[in-house]
């Protein structure tokens, strides 16, 4: 038996699969033909489930080697393989698939999910590595015999008897010589280990099988264990910390899910690391760009998710578009939403205890989905200096009791550097007032979507302004200074300052509270600060020189020294020192200024 023909091309598919631009990346080529030959064994073995197939089956294992010298690579498998007349039609015919025709017949008897499916278009990759393809089958069907199709990548064809004892199909590539670098160990190793990884068939390379075929997140919960869960963790990303929780994913409508998601310790850094979470169809790796499929906040987090519904040749378009990938991503928001709250409920203080690790995570969430925001409100956690943590709802109570100010609102002070903010906490303390710790890379973003979403409520840091601003009571203090007095003053700090960014002012303020504090105006400060992490549209307030007030306090006994001298070389020194303490309290104080300062106080001494 021999036949030459021509191969039939689908006009409407013929760019796909022009020899170099089927797929993007060139490697592709082995995780589409290992798939196949995955598709084929478990064709046979669901045959034979029903009794369609009476044969051994014997090992169904994937075998993948390859021949450098001969520039060759084989892809063999004991699946169901192909008579002359399928190849003519499966093959030859490449908008046809074989796997669409074997689903639609027996998708009454079973689990039709189950097949890959891509052996037709996806075959043709083999081209983009190979000047010949040699395709030799024998066909489970009784008295089916052994036959050969050649092809050098063109439309035209041969097929041939061939010997074969054992049916299966043996998919032969004669590597091209643009692309010999696919005939190196590691390399197909490499391909192997990111694409075939979870195949649910055996594959086997260099006499070693390579890939897991039972990951566990094809598994019932039930099955496993914390160390089960653990163990796989290590499997995905060796030498990483043990992660807090994870997720299993399990769902089979409106549409098909599995996947494991990992909770990974991440403090005070946006790591949007997108490599961490894997995508999967039916086992077989896709990518590890999953935005699209898992919400812009939940990028944080590692794992696998695994849906037949998105294709293996999956675009970024396809994933914008589609309605079951719309549909995956709104579970996946809920069923994380879903574990924090449950989590929060079953142990409160161990999920304070992790609230440092997963904060980012809620706060992320919270600011950028609005159906996230209305279920972590109740668990999302504000946390004040001293290390005590207080829901939304249990803060707003106990800022109500104390730190309303004059207009009714009430006010929420906090820190986003508490030790270098330690002078103004503990000025705040003194008036009986609490202050929270936000000093996360989201917590400005935060802070403003709190203020959009609290009811008369006000975030201020506590180093905005004086605390008697900051908390205006409607208590005006008196300045015990003479109008000649505070311009004198004015006047002094003005020439020791000289910095027209720096605005100079006399504030009444207690005794007790430093002799002067420098402040930055809050909205321009805040914007500054979202410009620096990334937020849309705040670039021009990054790029703005920053502005301070110097408030002196004119009640203080260091001012009323630097009246009491005459001398005004003596005046400029005692401002210099309340100016620097002043700087020095915002880590402002910096170089020969901070050693000049240092070397004058040691003096004093």
């Amino acid at each position: 038996m021999q036949e030459k023909g021509n191969i039939s091309i689908h006009t409407e598919n013929i760019f796909p699969i022009i020899k170099k631009f089927l797929y993007s990346d060139h490697e592709i080529f082995l995780r589409e033909l290992v798939s196949n030959a995955v598709d084929a064994s478990q064709k046979i073995k669901r045959l034979a489930s029903i009794g369609e197939y009476a044969g051994e089956l014997g090992a169904l294992k994937v075998t993948v080697s390859f021949d450098k010298e001969a520039k060759i690579i084989t892809i063999s498998d004991a699946g169901l393989g192909m008579t002359a007349d399928e190849i003519k039609k499966y093959i030859n015919q490449i908008a046809f698939s074989g796997a669409t025709e074997f689903v639609e017949k027996y998708k009454d008897k079973g689990d039709e999910k189950a097949i890959i499916g891509h052996f037709g278009l996806g075959f043709y990759s083999a081209f983009m590595v190979a000047e010949r393809v040699d395709i030799i089958s024998k066909s489970y069907q009784e008295g089916a015999e052994a036959v050969k199709w050649t092809c050098d990548g063109s439309t035209e064809f041969e097929i041939s008897e061939a010997t074969r004892e054992a049916r299966g199909t043996d998919v032969i590539l004669h590597i091209a010589e643009d692309s010999l670098e696919f005939l190196e160990e590691f390399k197909i190793k490499q391909i192997l280990d990111k694409y075939c990884k979870f195949l649910p068939i055996e594959i086997e390379f260099q006499e070693k099988i390579i890939n897991n075929p039972t990951p566990i997140w094809a598994k019932s919960p039930s099955e496993l264990t914390d160390e089960d869960y653990l163990k796989f963790y290590e499997e995905l990303y060796p030498f990483s910390e043990k992660p807090l929780f994870w997720i299993h994913l399990n769902v089979d409508y409106p549409f098909n899910l599995t996947g494991i998601l990992y909770f990974p310790k991440v403090k005070n850094e946006l790591q949007l690391q997108r490599e961490k979470i894997q995508l999967y169809s039916r086992q077989v790796f896709i990518t590890d760009e999953v935005k699209d499929v898992v919400p812009e906040f939940l990028m944080l987090l590692h794992g696998v998710i695994d849906s037949p519904d998105i294709p293996l040749n999956v675009s970024r378009s396809f994933l914008q578009a589609d309605s079951n990938v719309k549909k995956i991503n709104s579970y996946i928001t809920k069923k994380v939403a879903d574990k924090l709250a449950e989590l929060f409920k079953a142990d409160r203080k161990g999920f304070e205890e992790k609230f440092e690790n997963i904060g980012l995570f809620v706060k992320y969430g919270m600011i950028s989905d609005e159906k996230f925001y209305d279920r972590a409100k109740d668990y999302c956690l504000l946390q004040n200096v001293d290390g005590k943590y207080f829901t939304l709802n249990e803060y707003a109570e106990f800022a109500q009791e104390n730190q309303k100010d004059k207009n009714d609102d009430v006010v929420y002070l906090y820190a986003s550097d508490a030790k270098a903010q330690d002078s103004f906490i503990q000025s705040a303390k003194k008036r009986g007032y609490d202050v929270l710790k936000l000093d996360s890379v989201l917590d400005n973003h935060f802070i403003n979507q709190l203020e959009t979403k609290l009811v008369k409520t006000n975030l201020k840091r506590v180093d905005a302004d004086t605390i008697e601003k900051l908390i205006d009571k409607g208590l005006a203090l008196e300045v015990v200074l003479s109008e000649t007095e505070k311009e004198t003053v004015k006047k002094v700090f003005e020439e020791v300052i000289n910095d027209k960014s720096k605005v100079v002012a006399l504030e009444a303020m207690p005794v007790d509270e430093l002799p002067a504090i420098i402040t930055q105006n809050e909205f321009m400060r805040r914007m500054s600060d979202m410009a620096r992490v990334g937020g849309g549209g705040m670039g021009m307030f990054g790029a703005m020189p920053n502005n301070y007030i110097v408030s002196v306090n004119a009640n203080h006994a260091s001012v009323a020294k630097i009246l009491q001298t005459t001398d005004a070389e003596e005046q400029k020194k005692l401002a210099k020192q309340v100016y620097d303490l002043a700087l020095l309290s915002q880590n402002m104080l910096t170089g020969a200024d901070l050693t000049a300062f240092i070397q004058r106080t040691a003096l004093a001494l």
